[in-house]
C-alpha cells in the first residue's frame, strides 16, 4: 500500500506545498494514515515557507500552509517514499535524474489523477499568478489521487 508521498515542484514554494496541504486535508477527510511531504528540484528557498500569495489563496479555501517549509528533493527521497508525485514534466525529469540505480519507486504526474486528458501540468504560479487557478486543479488532482488510494490499497 502507497503510504509515503512526496509532492514535487521548482521551488518548494508554491505547488507542491500546496499538494502537501490540500491532499493532507482530503486524507485526513478520507480517514487515510499517511506521510506527506513536499519538496522542490531545486534549492533556492531551503527553509522558507510557501510564499505569501499561495499560502493566502489555499487559506480562503481553508488550507493552512504555514507550517511548512522549503526543502529541495534529495536521491534519499526514492527509498524514504513510496509514491514521488511531480507537478510538471520539467520536475518528472529533474526526479528522474536522481533516481538511483535499480530504484522502482513510483513517480507520476499530479495531473495523472485529475480524470482530465486536457490537464497536463500544473502551472506554476509564482510566475502566472493563478494561484486560485493552480489551486482548483491540485483539489481536482487530490480527489483523483485519494480514489485511486481507496481502489488499489
Amino acid at each position: 500500500m502507497t503510504t509515503r508521498i512526496l509532492f514535487v515542484c521548482l521551488g518548494n514554494i508554491c505547488r507542491s506545498p500546496a499538494a502537501e496541504g490540500v491532499f493532507r486535508t482530503f486524507a485526513d477527510q478520507a480517514g487515510l494514515a499517511l506521510v506527506l511531504d513536499s519538496a522542490g528540484t531545486a534549492g533556492w528557498h531551503i527553509g522558507k515557507a510557501p510564499y505569501g500569495p499561495m499560502q493566502e489563496a489555499a487559506m480562503t479555501r481553508g488550507y493552512d500552509l504555514s507550517d511548512l517549509r522549503a526543502r529541495q528533493f534529495t536521491a534519499a527521497d526514492f527509498d524514504d517514499f513510496d509514491l514521488i508525485i511531480g507537478m510538471d514534466m520539467d520536475n518528472i525529469a529533474a526526479i528522474k535524474t536522481k533516481r538511483p540505480n535499480g530504484n522502482t519507486t513510483a513517480v507520476r504526474l499530479f495531473t495523472d489523477y485529475t480524470g482530465d486528458s486536457k490537464a497536463s501540468d500544473i502551472p506554476d504560479p509564482y510566475y502566472t499568478r493563478d494561484f486560485t487557478g493552480a489551486l482548483t486543479l491540485i483539489e481536482n488532482a487530490s480527489r483523483g489521487l485519494i480514489a485511486d488510494l481507496k481502489a488499489n490499497p
